[in-house]
């Protein structure tokens, strides 16, 4: 609910920019050319930002003189009258600045002036200071880097820490309830990154051009199945239709691949990361055997196809039981599910992209990077608005995957799989 005061301020701005529509004017600004020369010696961006404030001036003035007339002349009928000048500020790139604002008054009391209070809105200064802050500009070091007047206030470490607050809360929040009723997914890819004790678990869809897009997180104290089902639970919730044919990519936790089970049955597509697999096997023996295995392991999942990366597999599988039978048993579990991008033949360019969660690994990459500054980790709220605002950035800078071109064929054999799926359940 809106308080009087915002209300009064966004009825000014209303009206200012009503006048604006009705009779835009014009207002012209004359410098002498020793003033120009002066403020260049202080550089173009100083003599820029002076004529800027001066420019400001005079729209003010000019929306006084259309509100109560032209000075020093007597205007019968008006009910707004001049009422001198008082100190104030307005923000101008990124910063506050100080200025003399023309005060009006009408029959009751102070009238706001819709100029005044559209320079003065800290939506853009937050924006601005989120996106520096996400850039790896320091609360500490952002008044030094950022200020361009003397006389310039408001950029101290508390005001800009305040301020990102504010601004970090809204990217999380837009974040969290983004509408995805209108997202095509045909791979989803979820994973979990820890920082400091807490879990958060992160979607990414990648929708039929082969753009990326973070769905959404949520954050708990481990990577258990409620966590993961108020997951897909908050997807579901927000539209995305998992009726459709998609693939999703796991790293093979099995909280995650119940939950995925529970919302979505047992035909769901299920490719397992090959790497986690690897990972997973090499670490039952010593760092000089590591690479030999992984090397094996490697040149079987890059087999082009299904019986013959499953071949090489078992055979790997016989050899390890002579060698290290918990390695054997490792690989053994969930086999076929690392081989789903083999088994449904999706294209070479796209199976390196979709046998792994390397896309989603990558974003934690990232997110670690624009985080590096926070020292001190506290509550879950700042954790929160932290991850949430640098996977927000993260996003911003996503490109489509390699091999986006084979997306259409990708499509036919997704749609394809869903066919024969229904036939196979409707004959059961």
């Amino acid at each position: 609910m809106k308080r009087p005061y915002q209300i009064e301020e966004r009825k000014a701005i209303q009206r200012f920019r009503s006048h604006l529509t009705s009779d835009p004017g014009s207002i012209q600004l004359i410098l002498p050319l020793a003033d120009i020369a002066e403020r260049l010696r202080n550089g173009v961006d100083h003599m820029l930002f002076e004529a800027e404030l001066q420019l400001l001036q005079m729209i003010m003035e000019d929306e006084v003189s259309w509100l109560t007339g032209r000075r020093y002349q007597r205007h019968d009928g008006r009910d707004m009258a001049r009422w001198g000048a008082v100190r104030g500020s307005v923000i101008l790139h990124g910063q506050k600045q100080p200025l003399q604002r023309p005060r009006i008054r009408g029959t009751h009391g102070d009238e706001k002036l819709g100029s005044y209070e559209l320079f003065r809105r800290e939506e853009e200064m937050q924006r601005r200071v989120w996106s520096r802050v996400m850039r790896g500009l320091t609360m500490r070091g952002y008044d030094p880097a950022i200020r361009e007047r003397d006389r310039a206030f408001g950029l101290s470490k508390s005001c800009i820490s305040d301020r990102f607050v504010l601004a970090s809360k809204e990217q999380v929040q837009t974040l969290l309830n983004r509408d995805l009723s209108k997202l095509k997914v045909c791979a989803l890819m979820v994973d979990g990154v820890e920082y400091c004790g807490e879990h958060f678990i992160v979607a990414l869809g990648v929708n039929e051009i082969g753009a990326k897009t973070i769905l959404g997180f949520h954050q708990g104290a481990t990577e258990n199945q409620q966590i993961c089902d108020q997951l897909l639970q908050d997807l579901a919730g927000r539209g995305l239709n998992f009726k459709q044919s998609f693939i999703a990519v796991i790293d093979g936790g099995r909280a995650l691949r119940a939950s995925i089970t529970k919302h979505y049955g047992e035909r769901v597509l299920v490719q397992r990361c090959e790497l986690h697999k690897r990972r997973n096997i090499t670490d039952h023996f010593a760092d000089h055997q590591k690479k030999y295995w992984d090397k094996k392991l490697a040149n079987a999942y890059n087999l082009l196809h299904y019986q013959d990366a499953k071949r090489a597999l078992n055979q790997i599988h016989r050899e390890l039981m002579d060698v290290n039978p918990s390695a054997a048993r490792s690989l053994e579990e969930g086999l076929d599910e690392t081989l789903t991008v083999h088994r449904l033949g999706v294209p070479a360019e796209l199976r390196r992209i979709l046998c792994t969660t390397n896309l989603i690994e990558s974003a934690f990459s990232r997110v670690e990077t624009v985080c590096r500054n926070v020292k001190r980790w506290r509550d879950g709220n700042h954790r929160e608005r932290w991850i949430g605002s640098a996977l927000v950035f993260v996003e911003q800078k996503f490109r489509r995957i390699n091999g986006c071109h084979a997306m259409p064929k990708f499509l036919g054999i997704l749609r394809a799989y869903a066919g024969e799926s229904g036939k196979t359940s409707k004959i059961a």
